[in-house]
């Protein structure tokens, strides 16, 4: 079992839609065999992967990459920080928030304000 098949990765955001970077980061995540959960406003299909709406039990989570802007993430603080309790979370370009970053690190969970694409391409993931 390669590193990557330990970061089961859920993508907050997620669209069926391909010129959005959600979706392209599914398909990503998926080439380099990282198991991921999508959550999004409809339930339609990336690839092999089915967008769950609401608030999944998801368990085993290692990292959260937040695809929905500032405005429309207190909904899933709660669901993020008492449920999914990731070891990450990742802010593309656009969601970061400063308060959410805050919650987070107090609750000893990793935070970076990157682009979840770069990191793959480069390796960091």
């Amino acid at each position: 079992m390669n590193n990557s098949e330990h970061k089961k990765t859920v993508v907050i955001g997620a669209s069926s839609n391909p010129s959005r970077y959600s979706n392209t980061a599914i398909h990503q995540l998926i080439g380099i065999g990282v198991p991921v959960v999508a959550i999004g406003s409809r339930n339609e299909m990336v690839g092999p992967v089915e967008i769950l709406t609401g608030f999944p039990e998801i368990d085993d989570v290692h990292t959260v990459t937040m695809y929905v802007g500032p405005r429309n993430q207190p909904q899933y603080y709660d669901y993020i920080l008492n449920h999914l309790k990731p070891q990450r979370i990742i802010f593309n370009p656009g969601t970061e928030n400063s308060e959410f970053e805050e919650l987070a690190i107090q609750n000893k969970i990793k935070v970076l304000n990157y682009c979840t694409l770069i990191m793959i391409s480069n390796g960091s993931f």
